[in-house]
């Protein structure tokens, strides 16, 4: 600051001087370039004021701003909902059914399991089928009991990848396996799949035989049973009334493989006339 100050003292005083010499022809211009050193320092010593006076201005602090020093935050996926949204929204829900959850968490899983799965020739994943049918990847911790109060996306249900792969089923759902669904009141991933090759092999056999399988004549052989400790509805045959058998006595390896199921403009009434979500009261 002294610096500063006795610089700009010394040029203001030289250059008033200087100007009184030069224009009483005292003093020649030549003799003047040693000066230009003093004006040199007092620009400096200007400069040096100025840049002290008026700092660079910063911006105020802000705890949800990002600091202009500090790197941009990479864009990144919005984390899924924790266990406990799900235990608060659905708390009819035992935690065994909470815990009930997808392993197609990516459009890659399913592209990965739809590769591998060389057989389907139920349509589902058919090459002709496809434009009908929006197949969507579930979200990481998101129970098969969820429904629209989680997903504000729009209509979808459930759906377990074995009952297309192993049993032929296909979407849409014929008005019989729809009234079936409403009857008992269920959504599609509520039905055991050893239920599922009940109603399909039911339909077969109706096919077969010349005649539509409807809703009444099933239950006429089947009876819906109460789950009890277990999650999913069953149908057992009806006393006296065995017209098919079990399709496996212990059917295992499908409770991670389920998807998310939803409509699109070309077929808006895919998911209609059925349950699309899991319900608490069966009608049993």
């Amino acid at each position: 600051m002294i610096f500063a100050f006795l610089c700009a003292f010394i040029s203001s005083v030289y250059a008033s001087s200087l100007c009184f010499l030069v224009f009483s022809g005292s003093v020649k211009l030549r003799h003047l370039l040693p000066l230009k050193f003093i004006f040199f320092f007092s620009f400096l010593a200007s400069s040096s004021k100025i840049t002290q006076q008026e700092p660079t201005p910063t911006l105020p602090s802000d705890s949800n701003s990002t600091s202009s020093s500090s790197p941009i935050p990479s864009t990144s996926p919005i984390p899924p909902p924790s266990a406990s949204f799900y235990r608060s929204l659905y708390r009819w829900a035992p935690t065994t059914l909470l815990q009930e959850t997808s392993s197609f968490t990516s459009l890659e899983s399913i592209t990965k399991y739809r590769r591998k799965q060389t057989c389907h020739k139920s349509r589902v994943f058919g090459k002709d089928h496809d434009k009908f049918v929006n197949v969507v990847a579930c979200r990481e911790g998101e129970p098969v009991c969820a429904d629209e109060s989680s997903d504000l996306e729009g209509p979808f249900c459930f759906i377990y990848s074995t009952i297309f792969r192993r049993l032929g089923l296909r979407l849409p759902f014929t008005p019989f396996e729809r009234a079936l669904l409403t009857e008992v009141n269920v959504a599609p991933a509520q039905l055991h799949p050893n239920s599922w090759a009940f109603v399909r092999a039911f339909a077969i056999l109706c096919h077969s035989l010349g005649h539509t399988p409807s809703m009444d004549a099933f239950l006429f052989f089947f009876e819906a049973k109460s789950p009890g400790k277990k999650l999913w509805v069953s149908f057992n045959s009806v006393a006296g009334r065995v017209l098919l058998t079990l399709f496996q006595q212990s059917y295992k390896g499908f409770k991670k493989n389920f998807f998310k199921v939803r409509s699109n403009r070309r077929d808006p009434a895919l998911l209609d006339g059925f349950p699309l979500y899991w319900a608490e009261n069966p009608n049993l």
